[in-house]
């Protein structure tokens, strides 16, 4: 062919509207990947115009025509092919797909590469790799730390009981899909229960949701199997499931009709010895006897950072002041419902308030605490993907110097003694092989 002829010698913008897809398209576009096609040209925008023909048919470039579609695009750029003949076009056609499928991958130059972008908290799934194709791609013989006694911390204690777990790594996303596949969807369905105009709105249904991976590891390190544990804030399913899942008694409490009743389903389903209560947890005493449980866990609400419901008794609806009074009431009040020698695990990340400075909910959680009896004994830090951070963080730096937020702190608390404690949990027992949904 000419080189004078070339179609991406002039790019040009054409309406959705003027674009026809190829009738025979034999090359197939699941919703994930246009979703994953739609999240590219988010990042990068339009980076590969899409190629037609002089009649405004599809040479190649359907999947972006899609996502283009799926982000509410009028116009996208198109290059066209002038002169092809029929057999040119509907070659193309497939040689546009199967000689991109035709390479390869240098997987040790592609870990690299994954390595220093997780470095630089870039969302790794951006790139078109699923979770479940960057577990593969990271085998975990870089994080089996040896114990000092026999085998790895990682096959020990499912992660190597440091003061920060990374839920980038490939053994991590590995047996988050595995949990994901058992619970039965991504953990929480709030479509119908949630508030409108929450902080998150349109992210995740307008919630984060808990990481079933790091609810694995505080019933393993922090547990008791066969034991009990109570969860005064319990939101999804996730906490409550992975519990009964991994040998504990299981009991939560959930202000939102819809939610508890959607946990209870899933477990019963499971068969798991769960149960959901839906009250507030200002009335814990109706359903918890004191001293009864072997672990306190919770992920309260972050204040109003997510609002969950129009619900006037929902924390997440409530001034900060007020928020802070009956988040100190009910987290006080897990005292007495906890056994002597034994743990309270609270997840909890920084709020900011109306002036842009954090309102103390970190601090305020150990004081609230302390107070109520507990010992402030481990903080773990648990580094979150960046997500969509890399999009704003610049610009909330520029703005006024705020850096980007990618971690919870997990507060560890003891009633009594850490190492009666220990001996009463007995043995840390991780399962690397079980939950496998594969």
């Amino acid at each position: 062919m000419n080189e004078q002829s070339w179609p991406a010698d002039k790019v040009e913008r054409r309406s959705i509207g003027s674009i026809i897809p190829y009738a025979r398209n034999s090359r197939t576009h699941s919703d994930e990947q246009v979703a994953q096609i739609a999240a590219s040209i988010n990042e990068w925008g339009f980076t590969n115009p899409i190629l037609i023909d002089i009649d405004g048919e599809i040479i190649a470039g359907h999947g972006r025509l899609l996502a283009a579609q799926k982000l509410g695009l009028k116009e996208v750029p198109c290059i066209t092919a002038v002169g092809w003949s029929d057999a040119q076009k509907k070659a193309y056609v497939i040689a546009d797909n199967k000689l991109a499928m035709n390479a390869g991958w240098d997987e040790q130059l592609l870990k690299i590469e994954f390595k220093e972008l997780g470095e630089l908290n870039f969302d790794l799934e951006k790139t078109g790799f699923s979770l479940d194709e960057l577990a593969k791609l990271f085998d975990d013989k870089d994080d089996k730390y040896s114990d000092g006694v026999s085998g790895s911390m990682v096959e020990n204690y499912g992660e190597p009981p440091f003061s920060v777990l990374d839920t980038r790594k490939g053994t991590w996303l590995e047996r988050k899909r595995k949990w994901r596949t058992l619970i039965g969807d991504e953990g929480e369905t709030r479509e119908d229960t949630l508030a409108n105009g929450g902080m998150l709105g349109g992210v995740n249904n307008g919630v984060s949701l808990l990481d079933p991976v790091l609810a694995e590891i505080v019933v393993t390190w922090f547990g008791k199997k066969d034991g009990f544990v109570f969860d005064p804030f319990a939101g999804d399913t996730v906490f409550g499931f992975v519990a009964g899942s991994t040998g504990m008694q299981f009991a939560g409490i959930e202000l939102r009709k819809e939610q508890a009743d959607l946990n209870q389903k899933r477990c019963d389903e499971a068969n798991l010895p769960c149960v959901y209560y839906n009250d507030t947890s200002e009335n814990m005493d109706k359903y918890i006897d004191d001293e009864s449980a072997d672990l306190i866990f919770s992920c309260p609400p972050y204040a109003d950072l997510e609002v969950y419901s129009d619900d006037p008794n929902d924390l997440s609806n409530m001034s900060h002041d007020n928020f802070f009074v009956i988040y100190k009431k009910i987290l006080q009040n897990t005292f007495a419902k906890l056994k002597e020698n034994r743990f309270a695990v609270i997840v909890m990340g920084e709020v900011r308030g109306k002036n842009g400075s954090y309102i103390g909910t970190i601090p305020s959680t150990i004081n609230i605490m302390e107070e109520a009896g507990y010992q402030y004994y481990n903080e773990i830090i648990l580094v979150n993907s960046a997500g969509t951070l890399p999009l704003r963080a610049g610009k909330a730096m520029q703005a006024s110097r705020k850096v980007g937020k990618m971690h919870q702190n997990i507060l560890v608390f003891i009633k009594g003694d850490a190492k009666k404690a220990a001996n009463c949990l007995g043995e840390i027992k991780i399962d690397m092989e079980s939950h496998d949904a594969d």
